[in-house]
């Protein structure tokens, strides 16, 4: 056999080996994935109903958009914890409830959509209020290995109404 040929092959066979930084995921199966990203969203609705920005935003990815209904996007974490803070401030009883949820893993393991149902209530002038919402948000696993999350939308089913 030519010996170009030999080292061609080996050289092709040795590269083969090599496993892409997002392949990793693999190693965990989905279902662990879809774990990892419910606890950590479990984790961001506590910092909200405990009025806490940090962790209301500690799986922000830098390159974070977040988009409501009637307002411009959220961009950044940096943003995004302002926003918090602000609501806590006009809204201190603001509480949110998870009704459902669902974490579609994507095939090579490094990307994951959250689904959600959520109830949100809160005190308006001395009335009970509240109206559900759906959540969704794209997670992609970063270089570091962390879940973060790099797009949201927030979709009211109803305006608020008395509770």
């Amino acid at each position: 056999m030519n010996t170009r040929l030999v080292l061609a092959i080996a050289a092709l066979l040795s590269s083969s080996t090599i496993v892409p930084t997002a392949a990793c995921a693999a190693d965990q199966s989905k279902s662990q994935i879809a774990e990892k990203i419910e606890a950590q969203v479990a984790e961001m609705i506590a910092g909200i109903n405990g009025k806490n920005a940090e962790l209301a935003t500690k799986y922000d990815a830098p390159d974070l958009m977040f988009m409501e209904s009637g307002s411009p996007p959220i961009l950044g974490p940096t943003a995004d914890r302002e926003g918090f803070v602000e609501t806590f401030k006009r809204s201190p009883s603001w509480h949110v409830t998870k009704l459902d949820e669902t974490v579609d893993v994507g095939g090579a393991g490094d990307m994951a959509v959250y689904r959600s149902t959520y109830d949100e209530d809160s005190v308006d002038g001395g009335v009970p209020m509240t109206h559900r919402v759906n959540y969704i948000a794209g997670f992609k696993l970063d270089p570091d290995g962390v879940w973060r999350v790099h797009w949201a939308v927030v979709s009211p089913q109803s305006r608020s109404h008395k509770k």
